[in-house]
């Protein structure tokens, strides 16, 4: 990346996932998906996953104990399924379905089989395998190709977009196809395209931090919270 555009820390850049995940979901909760107004909030809303995908490469290359990283996303995963399992279904004991941080979890998987499997076979073996799992998951695997687009081109960002649109190219066109397949209208899932929205703002990372000492649990602490009270919202309209 050119540096004289780094000029967002990750911290910045995820505060604008944060409000961009808000919109979204305020969109999914209160306005009809095929308005203008409710279409509009939803491609902003497309940044949020592939922005934290992006931060979990990141994340993965600086941690000093992957252990611990795993379990605190794990932990949440936990933490955010009643939350989210309210806003989707408005029934708190659904089982399923399960939030994006159960498929951000199995994409830090991927990133470690990805960097610690040396046999190629056992190493897309065990990638299948999470994308398989992350089937009843908000993003479902698409969550793990991109964060393993971001991953394995790291320090490339001009790779990491090529690999980033392809996957995002085909995602669009399966949504579509499953959406018309279903009678829907043939713009109802363009606005997944929107996912193209964090790559401008991507490519404006500093390789910086930023934030404070506990700015890091700001996404894990927000995301149920905000779910938990626009689901009991839904519940009580």
């Amino acid at each position: 990346m050119d540096t004289s555009v780094k000029k967002l820390s990750a911290n910045t850049i995820k505060w604008i996932a944060i409000a961009a995940m808000l919109i979204d979901h305020v969109a999914w909760g209160f306005v009809p998906t095929y308005s203008a107004a409710g279409q509009l909030m939803h491609i902003i809303g497309r940044i949020t996953a592939p922005t934290m995908c992006f931060f979990l490469a990141e994340g993965y290359a600086h941690t000093h104990n992957f252990q611990k990283y795993a379990f605190r996303l794990g932990l949440f995963a936990l933490i955010s399924h009643i939350p989210f399992v309210l806003f989707e279904t408005g029934k708190p004991l659904s089982f399923f379905p399960f939030s994006v941080i159960y498929t951000l979890f199995l994409s830090l998987l991927a990133i470690r089989a990805s960097d610690k499997i040396e046999n190629p076979f056992l190493r897309t073996l065990a990638v299948i395998a999470l994308c398989v799992l992350s089937l009843p998951g908000d993003w479902m695997f698409f969550d793990i190709l991109f964060t393993l687009a971001f991953w394995q081109n790291r320090g490339n960002f001009r790779l990491q977009i090529q690999s980033f649109s392809i996957m995002s190219i085909t995602m669009v066109l399966l949504s579509t196809f499953s959406s018309v397949t279903m009678g829907r209208p043939l713009y109802s899932e363009l606005f997944q395209a929107g996912v193209f929205l964090c790559l401008p703002i991507l490519s404006r990372y500093s390789g910086e931090r930023g934030g404070g000492r506990y700015s890091k649990w700001t996404f894990y602490i927000f995301y149920p919270a905000h779910l938990l009270v626009l689901g009991l919202t839904k519940l009580f309209i």
